[in-house]
């Protein structure tokens, strides 16, 4: 299996640093809203590549941060006049609802910034000690970026054609600005009730300063793989090596990978452009967690996804195509015409995660089932859905669970349309049903509903 690593600039072979398990830290959500759908670019990226390295009979370990306390969660929570743990709750509790709607693998440890001050307390103490971290008047910490010689290596920045020399507070900044920044904050009165006691007075931790704490907690001083969206290159993680590096003096992470931005209909997505879309926007829509993750997987992981409604539209009609194939199916040994799809699948995905390729080899599998009237495939449909996560396999509403009224009408209706051959109608209807919050899936033996 072939990745491309950020840090070196080039593909490389994966292999565990010791024994035959991927320690993997992936940058979660700040709780302080709904994640949107450019967050889940990245989730559903990191949920991929998981699956892929257990695809090769890998193991892994994997650690996502929840940032409960940062600049936004603490204006947030005063905002609306409730305790900061009440106010990330909400959207906390939301985003792991949402990683179940997209068939996300869950991570072995989701810890959370509050929980973990004193292991970021430590990590600055270290750093303090040896000199590369000093107190400024008002009592913040801050990394002095010129006392530890590799910062820059991975964003590349030049520090001769950069402004340098400022300090830099605010948990996000830009590019031009590489400045000392702040590992521990100094209270303020704008932070109301949140803060801890520390060394240096009462206050919080840096943005920064909780992922290398928590990350080499649970993973150790060094450790095989750190992801997150491209945005998150420079400055986070860029200062997540220096604090890392400049305490263990060990290397802190082999290979780094980046997802590139998400864009809706070629924009930015903002509030004020009309195109910014939670999870739970689309799904009022209508669409189904399993839609929404063949259009956020269905590209090249480094290359900007451009997302869509038609693109929505498309992967139903795809996954509806996947699903009239896989009905077809039976168990058993699969023939070789199958299995040659399931290797070409196989390096696509061990191509640094080519998922065009990956899909690439699924509708070639539904073409040859298709022309064969089936087969003994499903093995190798259940191989690959290892790596997408989107197949459907029959699945029916619990036993003794009826449906709605409405909804029973409904599939009547598309039953008669569908038995007239009248497409459209049968579309509408089943549009209808998915407003209510259900899913049909067709076979030859007929509909079936499930809750999405």
């Amino acid at each position: 299996m072939k990745v491309y690593n950020s840090l070196t600039r080039q593909d490389e072979e994966l292999q565990p640093l010791a024994g035959d398990e991927i320690r993997l830290y992936t940058c979660g959500p700040t709780v302080y809203n709904f994640a949107h759908i450019g967050n889940f670019r990245a989730y559903t990226f990191e949920d991929v590549l998981r699956r892929v390295i257990e695809f090769n009979g890998l193991k892994v370990r994997q650690v996502m941060n929840l940032t409960d306390v940062d600049d936004k969660t603490i204006r947030g929570a005063n905002a609306a006049k409730v305790p900061l743990a009440d106010y990330t709750k909400t959207y906390k509790d939301a985003f792991f609802a949402d990683l179940k709607t997209l068939n996300i693998e869950p991570a072995e440890v989701y810890p959370a910034a509050t929980d973990h001050i004193p292991e970021m307390i430590a990590l600055v103490e270290k750093l303090m000690a040896k000199g590369i971290a000093y107190r400024s008047e008002d009592g913040s910490v801050y990394f002095n970026v010129r006392k530890f010689p590799g910062y820059g290596k991975l964003a590349h920045i030049d520090f001769d054609h950069q402004q340098t020399g400022a300090r830099c507070a605010a948990d996000e900044y830009d590019k031009e600005n590489v400045g000392d920044f702040a590992l521990w904050k100094a209270w303020e009165e704008s932070d109301g009730p949140v803060g801890w006691d520390s060394p240096w007075g009462r206050g919080r931790p840096g943005w920064h300063i909780e992922c290398s704490a928590m990350s080499m907690k649970y993973l150790g001083e060094s450790f095989d793989m750190h992801t997150g969206g491209i945005d998150n290159l420079f400055p986070h993680h860029e200062n997540e090596i220096a604090q890392a590096e400049a305490a263990t003096g060990k290397p802190f992470v082999r290979t780094w990978m980046h997802c590139a931005h998400l864009r809706v209909n070629g924009e930015k997505m903002s509030k004020s452009a009309g195109n910014f879309f939670t999870l739970r926007d689309l799904l009022e829509k209508g669409y189904t967690g399993r839609e929404i993750r063949y259009v956020l997987i269905n590209a090249h992981y480094r290359t900007g996804l451009n997302f869509a409604f038609s693109a929505l539209e498309d992967a139903r009609k795809s996954l509806e195509r996947v699903d009239r194939s896989v009905a077809l199916c039976t168990d058993g040994e699969a023939p070789d015409w199958a299995l040659k799809h399931l290797d070409d699948f196989a390096k696509a995905v061990n191509d640094d995660l080519n998922l065009p390729g990956a899909f690439a080899a699924l509708f070639a599998l539904v073409r040859d089932v298709n022309s064969h009237n089936g087969g003994s495939v499903l093995s190798v449909f259940k191989r690959m859905d290892r790596v997408l996560g989107v197949i459907f396999f029959g699945k029916t509403e619990p036993a003794g669970q009826k449906l709605p009224d409405e909804v029973e009408a409904l599939l009547a209706e598309r039953a008669t349309a569908r038995a007239a051959k009248n497409w459209a109608e049968s579309d509408r209807l089943r549009d209808a049903i998915a407003a209510l919050g259900y899913a049909v899936k067709d076979s030859r033996d007929g509909q079936t509903c499930v809750k999405k």
